[in-house]
Order: structure tokens, then sequence, then C-alpha cells
């Protein structure tokens, strides 16, 4: 089994990076840290490392100086399930799930997942289904379908759901197949540009502009993670969109936050305006949804020659699931995780990771991404387009191998994260108690410097950067 330094090793070397600098990062704690047959811990530690790595060295190549990176096991994975450690104003969040989300059983033994946080999302589960949002209502007209083909029937009417399959039967499916040719993480330059100079700044990613149009927790975590780096993150949502508040608030820290309405002209004006001064452009829409509005990695590029695009997707750009939505929970469903943890813990039936680790790991991915393809831009020019999905990052989370006796790992409580990981911060709903960032730069320590606040909160302008 690999150890953690030779996993960092690999993320590292495969995008680019070189060896020699991997001599400045210092790993500690071991596994387990909370109760899972997966290397869960391995994985937050490994990749939160990779990004401040990333951040690190743009720093020696902005300044000449090098420095230490330490990343502490059981800080990262405390950092890796932030959002249940939020405290605001004392108060602990409210429940994370929506009445009728979760597993149900379906007519022909099976087990399927809804996620329906999102109302457009639960309405069409209850459409498909013909019932009100009830949990018994929904599990009856569920005990009517074999769990395929509601998997099926629900996603083509724009539902997110999952049929929870075993590893082999994932594997088995022509979209694991596309994936298992595809890296973890793919960079690729996609126009030509001149390199752009590093401006003035005090901290890795200062004077640097990052667009975030992303929700839930993977990219809202990539944003979190190269604002804590210095850049200027500007947090893009529209009044129509849902979110979900908790999350907005844990992954807002850092950011500014402002509406632009895409389904109108003078919104995708705004963008492209906001675009042309934008370093870095992260989303993680379905493929096509901003292909369709003109922002495509090819749209990005000719607007501002020497852009960094990063694509989120949930089960990756090449397959016949390339267009379907996901969440975490829903792929760790479909690609064989909840069933083998099940096993391992002698269910009858799904049980989840004990952290959101697809949306995490995901999320440090794509800052390191941005990172290495920005550093490379600085270098050789170029405009570059850096890829992840939740489906690529579990691929490689179960290739870590399993841990014999992991669930038996007492849980990692409250009382021990506040005591050793959280840091107090004002912020525009009130006072917050939050995790800090774990990865720790021995010259420019990561920090937020701007407070969380309400999606909208400024207006849809850079700040003035020197």
């Amino acid at each position: 089994m690999q150890s953690p330094a030779d996993i960092l090793r690999d993320i590292w070397t495969s995008a680019g990076g070189d060896a020699s600098a991997l001599e400045r990062v210092r790993l500690t704690g071991e596994e387990p840290q909370i109760p899972s047959s997966f290397r869960v811990a391995v994985a937050g530690q490994t990749t939160i490392a990779a990004a401040g790595l990333a951040a690190a060295e743009i720093w020696r190549q902005r300044s000449g100086e090098t420095q230490n990176v330490s990343v502490d096991m059981r800080h990262a994975v405390a950092e890796c399930r932030s959002e249940r450690y939020l405290r605001l104003d004392d108060k602990p969040p409210p429940p994370a799930w929506d009445a009728i989300a979760g597993v149900y059983r379906t007519g022909d033994g099976r087990f399927v997942r809804c996620h329906t946080n999102f109302p457009h999302h639960r309405d069409a589960v209850c459409r498909v289904l013909g019932c009100e949002a009830e949990r018994d209502k929904v599990q009856a007209a569920l005990m009517q379908w074999k769990g395929e083909d509601f998997e099926t029937a629900a996603s083509a009417a724009g539902g997110v759901v999952a049929l929870m399959r075993s590893y082999d039967e994932w594997s088995a499916l022509p979209q694991a197949r596309a994936l298992a040719g595809l890296p973890l993480l793919s960079i690729e330059k996609i126009g030509e540009a001149p390199p752009k100079p590093w401006p003035k700044g005090d901290r890795p990613l200062a004077g640097l502009g990052v667009l975030d149009l992303s929700r839930v927790i993977a990219g809202p975590v990539a944003g979190r993670t190269l604002a804590a780096h210095g850049a200027d993150v500007l947090l893009v949502s529209g009044p129509e969109l849902p979110a979900i508040p908790w999350l907005t608030i844990d992954t807002g820290r850092g950011k500014l936050a402002t509406f632009v309405e895409l389904k109108g002209e003078t919104g995708r004006a705004q963008l492209r305006e906001l675009l042309r001064e934008a370093d870095i452009f992260s989303q993680g829409y379905r493929p096509r949804a901003l292909a369709a509005l003109g922002f495509a990695p090819e749209d990005a590029a000719q607007i501002n020659p020497g852009i960094v695009y990063v694509t989120l997707s949930a089960y990756g750009h090449a397959g016949p699931w390339a267009e379907r939505r996901g969440f975490d929970s829903l792929v760790q469903t479909t690609t064989g995780f909840n069933h083998a943890e099940g096993r391992a813990a002698g269910l009858d039936g799904p049980k989840e990771l004990p952290a959101q680790m697809l949306d995490h790991a995901t999320g440090y991915l794509m800052a390191f991404g941005a990172m290495m393809a920005k550093a490379r831009q600085a270098r050789e020019g170029g405009s570059w387009h850096a890829r992840v999905s939740l489906a690529q990052t579990g691929r490689w989370l179960w290739d870590l191998g399993r841990l014999d006796g992991g669930l038996n790992t007492p849980d990692l409580t409250g009382e021990a994260v506040h005591t050793a990981f959280i840091e107090n911060m004002p912020s525009g709903f009130g006072m917050l108690k939050a995790v800090r960032h774990a990865a720790m730069l021995s010259k420019t320590p990561a920090q937020w410097s701007r407070p969380a606040m309400p999606l909208g909160s400024h207006p849809a302008q850079w700040p003035a950067r020197s």
C-alpha cells in the first residue's frame, strides 16, 4: 500500500511538478482517522498538500523564496468535513438533507439514492413517481419500479438519482470504461497567448482574479482554497439559482460574492467584462450549460487569451454519462463505495463514507490544477484547461486500497476539532467558528482576508489591483 508521501508524489509529478519540491513537504499523522474501510484521511491530506505545494511553488516562481509545507492528517480530515464543524453565533448546522432525500428500496430489491436538496430536483423525482414529496409515498411509489429504470427516467426528467451498484457492476458500465483511460486531473493547452507576468504582491496568488461559478461543495472549496493563498475570488451566482445556505457560508470565506443573470444578454456582457480581467475561470456547471451561453473553454480563451479555465463535472467529460447531473453522495452510491462500506459493516444495504470526500478532495484537486496551469502560463504562455470529476477522484480513492478494520475507528469528535483546528471570524451572517486551512506554509501562511458574505453582496466588478 502506497505511503501518503508516495501518493502525493504521484499527484504532483503527474501535473508536471518538479519532484525536488517534494523535499519541502512534511505530512504528519497516521491512518485511520475516521471510521471507513477506505483511505479517506490520506485522500484529504494529499490533495490539500498538493494544492499547498502548488501555492508554495508559485511563491518561489514570483519571489525566488522557497518555503516548507506541512499538512497534518487529522487537521485535513477536519477540513474535509468543515461544513459539519461550522458554528454561526455558536449554533450548529441545520439538518443537511431535504425531507425526502436519501436511500429507498425499489420493486426489484435494489437501492436508489435521491438527491432532492434543490427544489427542482425534488420536483423532478415526484413528477416521475407521480407522488407527493413525503417519504412514505416516495417509498411506496418506488416499489412499482425497477431501480435502473427509475435512475434512467429520473435522470432524463432532470432529477438527480443513483442506483446503488457494486464496484464490479459499475466497472462494467461504458461510463466506467470511458473514465479508465483518463488521468485523475488533466491540464491541456487550448490556445496561444504570451506569458502573463506575475503582479506585485506579498502572497502566492496576490493580484490574481478568480471567477468562481460553482455551488455546493467541490467547486466552492476550490475557490476557498485559492482565496486562502491570496487570490481575489469573485463568486458569481444568480438571484434565481438555488443554494444551500450553510455551505454558502462555509465555502464563502475569503470571497467576494456577486449576482450576474446569465439568461439575459446584459448579464452575459457583464460576465464577459469580468472574464477579460480574470486569470482563472473555475466552473462546475454541466459540460454544455456554459458553452450554450458563450463561455466554453475555447470561448474564454478568445475573450481573454492566457486564461486558465477549470472544469468540474460529476462523471467526467467522456462517456455516455458526461452530461449527467451528480453530487458526491450519488457518485459514492453508483460507483461502488456505499455497497463496499455496507458489506464491510455487515449491512444489507448502503453505507456512506464518513465525509463527502469525493467533493472535498476534488475541490483541492481543482485548486491544484488551477495553480499548476497558472504557473505554466506564467512560464511559457498559452491558455489552459484543467479538468476534474467526482467519479475520477472516486476511482483514484478506490485504487488507494482498503483498510482492514478501518470501520472500527472511533469517529473524530466535534470537541476535538474545536479544541485544535477552529478559528473565530466575523462574517456577513454573524460570528463564525470555522476550520482553519490545513496546509501550513512557512513563509506565506494561508488565511482568508475577506469575511463570508451573503450571495450578491458585492458589485460585479474586480477590486482595485496594483
